[in-house]
Order: C-alpha cells, then structure tokens, then sequence
C-alpha cells in the first residue's frame, strides 16, 4: 500500500470503505473518525486501559494498537455491532440494572470484552471474568458492580 489508500473493512457485518487513510493509522482512529463509529474510546492510546477494546477474528483486542490496514480481511465487531437491531444486549442491560455504568468511558470497552468471554465460555468463573477485563481499567466503579452484572448475566443465560 502506499502512504494514503482506499480500502474496506468488514465492520458489525457490513463492508465499510475507509478513503484517504494513511497506512499508519490505527483501527481505533479509522472506527471514530473515519467511519463515525464513536464506541471505542480513546484514552491512553497504548493499550493499557481497554476502553478502545473491539473483536477482531474473534478475538478482543485494544484497537488503538491494531492497523486499520492491518485488519483489511479480518471480521470487526464494535460495540456498536453487538446487537445488530441496535436493542441493548443482555450484558448491557445488566451493566445499568447493577450500576457498573458511571462515567461510562471504559463501559464500551468492558462490554466487548465481556461478550467475547462469555462467547467463548458460558460459564466462566470468577477468575475467569477477572482475566477476561483485566486490561480494561475502570476508574469509577471499583469493579464489584462490575462482577455482579457479568454474574447476573451467566445466571440468567444459564437458567
């Protein structure tokens, strides 16, 4: 590719085609500013604190760290695209039933990594759940809401 290109991304299901990017920028950059996809946030910009957390090839991973050009044949799956009908999802619902949702900027994040997790294992234990969004940093809600809206889905998914 040379430095600026026109090329698509299959993002939430649907070919997306991305104009004028520089080969440099990064998935997290493309989804907010270039395709109006404003779900992952961005915050440190290193991949530390998650909240720009989205699903690629199924897989979670911190966009900011991710090419965009990089992920020209791969599947992405944003906040935005986990409930296609655009309702909240289960896992969502339960975030602002138990309070887990304060100032919200890790919120998206948490919530994919989240869905990823429980896509892979129905049933994870606590450990699991505390590995699955340990690179998501939550400044606000001390996680223990957190934990009771993943519980709470895992048990109603399971009833």
């Amino acid at each position: 590719m040379s430095e600026n290109q026109i090329y698509t991304l299959t993002i939430n299901g649907a070919e997306r085609e991305v104009r004028d990017s520089w080969v440099g920028e990064s998935l997290l950059y493309v989804l907010r500013e270039r395709l109006g996809l404003p779900g992952a946030k961005g915050a440190c910009e290193q991949g530390e604190c998650g909240s720009c957390t989205v699903m690629v090839d199924g897989s979670a991973v911190c966009s900011c760290l991710v090419l965009a050009a990089s992920a020209v044949s791969s599947d992405i799956v944003t906040v935005e695209g986990l409930s296609p009908d655009g309702s909240l999802t289960d896992v969502q619902e339960s975030f602002i039933q138990h309070g887990a949702v304060q100032c919200g900027f890790c919120t998206p994040g948490l919530i994919v990594a989240i869905h990823n997790l429980l896509d892979e294992n129905p049933s994870p234990s606590e450990l699991q759940v505390k590995e699955a969004i340990s690179g998501n940093i939550c400044r606000c809600t001390g996680y223990g809401r957190i934990f009771a809206a993943v519980q709470d889905v895992i048990a109603t998914r399971s009833a």
